[in-house]
C-alpha cells in the first residue's frame, strides 16, 4: 500500500497559499511579470496555481531534463527555451520539486543572462534533505523534510502517474506493477539535439 503524502484538498492550499504570495509580492509590477513554468512536472503547479494569481501575467515555459527513472543524473540539459523575452521582466520560475538543487542553480544562472529586472522560485514541494548546492526558493507550497519519492500531481515514474489528483510515495508493488506496464508498452523517446548541454 502506498503512502499519500498530499491529498487533492492539501494540494488546493498549497496552490491558493503560493498564488496568493506571488499576488502580494508582484502588485507593484511595472511590466507584466513571466510565470515560467518548467516542464512537464510543474505544469500542473502553474495551472492550479496561477488562477490564485490575481495579476496580468506572461505565462511561458522551458523545458529541462536532469532525471533518468527514479534517480537524477546530475547534468542538465536545456531540451527547449523559453518563447518570449524577459529583459527588463521579473521571471517566476514554476517548478514542482527542488531537492538537490543543481537544476534550478542551472536554471536561474541561465535566465540571469537574459537580462530579467528578476528572478524569483515559486516550487510546489522543497525537499531539503536531498539539498546539494544552496537555492534560494522565493514561494513554497510544502517542505517535505524525508528523502521521499513522490507520484502524482504532476510528478511521475517515467510518464506513469502524473495525472493522479494526489501526491503518494509509491510501494514496491506500484513500482513492480508500472515496470510491468513499461515492459508491454515501451516509451521510446525521440533524440532532438539540446539547445544546450
Amino acid at each position: 500500500m502506498h503512502e499519500i503524502v498530499m491529498t487533492s484538498e492539501e494540494i488546493e492550499a498549497c496552490y491558493q497559499k503560493v498564488g496568493e504570495e506571488i499576488t502580494e509580492a508582484l502588485k507593484n509590477e511595472t511590466k507584466r511579470p513571466i510565470l515560467l513554468c518548467v516542464m512537464k512536472g510543474a505544469m500542473t503547479f502553474l495551472i492550479g496555481m496561477m488562477k490564485y494569481v490575481k495579476l496580468p501575467v506572461i505565462v511561458d515555459y522551458i523545458h529541462i531534463s536532469s532525471y533518468e527513472g527514479t534517480s537524477t543524473t546530475g547534468k542538465v540539459n536545456l531540451l527547449k527555451d523559453m518563447s518570449f523575452d524577459p529583459e527588463g521582466r521579473t521571471i517566476v520560475i514554476v517548478e514542482d520539486v527542488v531537492d538537490t538543487g543543481i537544476s534550478m542553480q542551472y536554471l536561474e544562472q541561465y535566465l540571469w543572462t537574459k537580462k530579467p529586472k528578476d528572478v524569483k522560485v515559486a516550487v510546489f514541494v522543497d525537499k531539503p534533505a536531498r539539498r546539494q548546492v544552496e537555492v534560494k526558493l522565493d514561494f513554497v507550497g510544502k517542505v517535505i523534510k524525508e528523502n521521499k519519492y513522490l507520484v502524482g500531481n504532476g510528478f511521475d515514474y517515467n510518464e506513469i502517474g502524473r495525472n493522479i489528483p494526489y501526491v503518494f510515495t509509491p510501494s514496491k508493488e506500484d513500482f513492480a506493477e508500472w515496470d510491468a506496464l513499461l515492459a508491454k508498452d515501451p516509451l521510446s523517446k525521440n533524440h532532438p539535439e539540446s539547445v544546450t548541454k
